[in-house]
């Protein structure tokens, strides 16, 4: 009987490789030499898997890697496509590239999510389980087939369809950062009331009011401290867009 097991569950664990060797295929253009690298990729801690060695395994160590690989093409690219560029617009442009909101896209473009093996439901992950996945798919490849290759799996899926310079240049990656740097450019005296705002939701939430000078100028609620204050900042920004 217990032979039998072994024989089948072999079979099932063959069957799920192949799908996801397919499925790799068609993500990346490229043939996965080495399966259980993206099998980790998709593996969420939820899991409870271990190494042979006893480490926990889930994406969270390719994922490291792949945001280092992918920083580091990214910067090539920009510093090659901008000669003109200082270190500081240098660093803003790549930043905007592989912002958090960028790299989310990615991944629900490439249908990441589809592939995930985790014991807690996807409908309960925030929006960056997405590009938490896309930037371990980034470490697999490289693992799998080395920096050249996954240079090239990064223009040709990354660079050439999603980064346009021109674009980026003027696209603001943190509504907040720019309003508190515009406050104290013109020496404004500025205010971030935030609270905890649940209500009847079951989701916890949090609103804000956003004041210069003691006088309210946005008001913005979200699931986060950090997202209420960026939609707030941003409601000030078009508020206050012509003297930005």
């Amino acid at each position: 009987m217990n032979r039998i097991r072994k024989i089948f569950k072999s079979r099932s664990k063959a069957h799920t490789n192949e799908k996801l060797f397919s499925a790799i295929k068609k993500m990346t253009g490229l043939k996965a030499h080495d399966i259980s690298l993206y099998e980790t990729a998709f593996t969420h801690k939820s899991m409870g898997l271990k190494t042979d060695k006893g480490f926990a395994q889930s994406y969270e160590r390719l994922e490291f890697l792949g945001d280092a690989i992918l920083g580091a093409v990214i910067a090539e690219y920009i510093y090659n496509e901008v000669p003109s560029g200082d270190e500081g617009y240098l660093t803003k442009m790549r930043s905007k590239i592989v912002s958090r909101e960028h790299l989310n896209e990615l991944g629900r473009d490439f249908n990441l999510i589809d592939h995930a093996q985790t014991q807690v439901p996807t409908r309960n992950f925030g929006a960056n389980i997405h590009g938490n996945l896309f930037e371990a798919l980034v470490g697999a490849v490289y693992l799998d087939r080395g920096y050249v290759v996954c240079k090239e799996f990064i223009f040709k899926k990354v660079i050439e369809p999603y980064v346009d310079i021109e674009k980026l240049d003027g696209k603001v990656i943190s509504y907040k950062s720019l309003f508190i740097e515009w406050c104290q450019k013109h020496k404004k005296k500025f205010d971030y009331d935030t609270y905890e705002d649940t209500g009847a939701s079951d989701v916890r939430h949090f609103s804000v009011k956003l004041s210069i000078d003691n006088r309210v100028i946005a008001k913005a609620r979200a699931t986060s401290k950090k997202k209420a204050e960026e939609k707030a900042s941003k409601r000030a920004f078009f508020a206050l867009q012509d003297k930005f």
